[in-house]
């Protein structure tokens, strides 16, 4: 029952986002950044009209990590990405289409003209990402759907035109089954600025059993501090599991000396038995040009380097058995990937061997943890990097009637922690039942007026 709809207006926002704590990934300390906004206003061939609203936090050095660019240089190439994008949606709005059928025609020009000014192909889908997930809130929201009947019913037209390795009966057949996850558990990042007493206190906090461990690149240090952790980790979470995420800051010997290193030493080994998974060890050009070696049954994943439709395919044959979910990168893009790991699993007879995980660091309280959380609860992933909330402190710099609007169209997903609503965190697990009303987990809007223009609102004449 797929929607054709038109675009009516396009508007771009941001709000800047001060963190209580400095994050420390790849090579670059992150303290503030922006969080960017969009409202689409869509209208059916019925004349019925609806608002859609999503947000995602324009995060720097972490799309694009060209050394010669700064922080700064990224973030604006983040802004440039989404004022690109709304002006290539503007070009078929009038035109009746499907929320994916507008993708389609814009996603590959955006690419093409992100590429011509030195943007990467992740930092050029940004802007995509984001209206899209606009579109989808505002098309679920005429059919009077939330995102997982949406999905059953294909309400955004979803189709292999991107994707040419699978069939259309793969999309349906994966869409059809969408049964979300009824809880989706935290899974807390240690970053390396991170007191191991901060974390003993967060794991009572969030009754925490799933982690994500960074590495710098250095085996020796970074054994160093897997030994420490994995100590830890026993004595504070006896059941605990853990995935190790090198955000591009290895190559290819020492990722080898890395494994080797999991295997003989004999603190470190012990880690090797409760690892989920390797995320991203080599930079998104090398990953590539490098088959996967002497990786014993280790999965690894891809993560920055999933930046086109056929980079999982790509990755797959040379040894990669994941790809990472974010709604940052498009959420099309991972119902896309689950659909190939299902059809995968299925052709070869190999349940669970081809996986799609749950990574966002960076998602806010609002609109943006929600919609990604019910989008990793609908791809059936059991638990999901949270972090956001343990970085920015509840709603961050968003009005107070803008944080009780969103607590209260959520319940059970929020809970108070001082003076101020929160994610809902105490039991390990965000509830997602709240999530499925219609539209796309948004439930509620921003103050518009607290936050400041990104270029011109496109306005449809």
């Amino acid at each position: 029952m797929s929607l054709r709809v038109t675009l009516d207006e396009i508007a771009l926002f941001e709000r800047p986002m001060a963190f209580r704590l400095p994050f420390r990934f790849g090579a670059v300390t992150v303290t503030e950044a922006p969080q960017a906004f969009v409202r689409v206003r869509v209208t059916g061939e019925d004349g019925q009209s609806a608002t859609g609203v999503a947000a995602e936090m324009m995060m720097p050095k972490w799309f694009d990590k060209n050394p010669a660019k700064s922080p700064a240089d990224t973030i604006a190439d983040l802004r440039f990405s989404l004022t690109s994008a709304a002006t290539l949606y503007r070009d078929g709005a009038r035109r009746p289409d499907t929320a994916f059928g507008h993708h389609a025609g814009v996603y590959p020009r955006q690419i093409t003209a992100t590429a011509a000014h030195g943007l990467p192909s992740l930092a050029g889908g940004y802007g995509p990402a984001l209206i899209d997930k606009a579109i989808v809130d505002g098309v679920l929201r005429l059919a009077g759907l939330d995102l997982a009947a949406g999905l059953r019913a294909n309400v955004t037209g979803l189709d292999s035109r991107l994707s040419n390795d699978l069939t259309q009966e793969d999309i349906d057949g994966f869409l059809q089954g969408v049964a979300p996850q009824p809880h989706v558990r935290l899974r807390h990042t240690i970053g390396f600025l991170d007191a191991l007493d901060a974390l003993a206190d967060e794991i009572t906090h969030a009754r925490l059993r799933y982690f994500k461990i960074k590495l710098g690149g250095d085996v020796a240090a970074d054994c160093e501090r897997l030994r420490i952790l994995t100590r830890a980790l026993e004595t504070l979470v006896p059941d605990f599991a853990a995935s190790l995420d090198a955000n591009e800051q290895y190559d290819a010997v020492r990722l080898a000396a890395l494994i080797a290193a999991l295997g003989d030493d004999p603190i470190i080994s012990r880690l090797r038995k409760r690892l989920l998974y390797i995320e991203q060890p080599l930079d998104r050009a090398a990953t590539f040009a490098t088959p996967l070696e002497a990786s014993g049954d280790i999965p690894f994943i891809i993560d920055e380097a999933d930046g086109s439709y056929d980079a999982f395919p790509r990755a797959a044959a040379l040894g990669y058995r994941g790809v990472s979910s974010k709604a940052c990168k498009g959420l099309y893009k991972s119902i896309i990937n689950a659909a190939r790991a299902a059809a995968w699993n299925r052709r070869d007879g190999t349940p669970g061997h081809w996986f799609v995980t749950g990574e966002d660091l960076t998602c806010q309280a609002g609109l943006g943890v929600q919609q990604d959380t019910a989008l990793v609860a609908c791809l059936g992933i059991a638990h999901v990097e949270r972090n956001g909330h343990h970085y920015v402190d509840g709603f961050g710099q968003a009005p107070t009637a803008e944080a009780a609007r969103f607590a209260a169209a959520m319940p059970g997903f929020y809970e108070r922690r001082g003076n101020a609503p929160t994610l809902a965190v105490s039991t390990g697990a965000l509830p997602t039942a709240p999530l499925f009303t219609p539209g796309f987990a948004s439930g509620a809007m921003p103050d518009w007026t607290s936050l400041a223009r990104i270029g011109d609102s496109t306005h449809v004449a």
